[in-house]
């Protein structure tokens, strides 16, 4: 077991990817492990005023429970882990995102007058589904069969295609910048809402939003760090 005492100059990327049920954690603390996963578990601490020993001693008794297979995303490979990631959050992406943008539209439609904010997040959550659309599709039919071919290569004891090594390295760059941006996106959509409160006047439709806009921040945390954390460094080095 590793000695969660050292994570304090860990990245919490890092730590999550080890073990992704220290994620609670870091939700706990409203600390960002997917887009902002590359800052030290130190200097999140420094930033946003983090008792370090508190936070240390929950992730420790996190890590001191035995970790299920099914959890150890770090164990899979490649091949598996991008499969995960396409049938588990993409197809949550391609079933939720329209719908969530409907009901978006709806709220700042009947509520916008008197919650602007509402307006603004129906525009942003808007831009977020035509840009995740066409990153999913360059995810699933671009890179990770590149990644597929890589890891598939390497079993058979062969060289990888110079073309699959590019394309995967020049993927990675753009997803990098991608995810940061619809990351920053949905932190502003929370920001408008305040962290998804209900106003006193709100309907049923407008609680639906805002649960469903939670349920799809939750999901991308995820997403963004299985991708950022987990998979894309382990394909970088090849």
């Amino acid at each position: 077991m590793q000695n969660t005492s050292s994570d304090i100059n860990r990245s919490v990327g890092e730590i999550v990817a080890d073990d992704y049920r220290t994620a609670k954690v870091f939700e706990k603390y409203g600390v960002d492990y997917c887009c902002g996963g590359k800052t030290t578990l130190s200097d999140i601490c420094l930033e946003q005023g983090i008792d370090r020993a508190e936070i240390v001693r929950e992730i420790e008794a996190v890590k001191n429970t035995p970790i299920e297979r099914s959890q150890n995303y770090a164990a899979w490979t490649n091949s598996f882990l991008a499969d995960y990631i396409i049938n588990t959050h993409h197809t949550y992406l391609k079933e939720n995102l329209d719908q969530i943008a409907a009901y978006t539209t709806k709220i700042a439609q009947v509520h916008g007058e008197k919650h602007p904010e509402v307006r603004e997040i129906a525009a942003l959550f808007a831009k977020i589904v035509k840009d995740l659309s066409a990153h999913l599709r360059e995810e699933e039919e671009v890179c990770f069969p590149a990644i597929k071919r890589v890891e598939e290569a390497k079993k058979l004891g062969k060289s990888p295609s110079v073309e699959d090594i590019e394309t995967i390295a020049r993927t990675l760059e753009k997803f990098d910048v991608e995810h940061n941006e619809v990351g920053e996106a949905a932190h502003k959509i929370r920001r408008l809402a305040k962290d998804y409160a209900l106003p006193d006047d709100a309907c049923n439709t407008f609680m639906i939003t805002y649960q469903k806009l939670k349920e799809f921040e939750e999901d991308l945390h995820k997403h963004v760090h299985l991708e950022n954390n987990v998979l894309f460094p382990k394909v970088s080095v090849i």
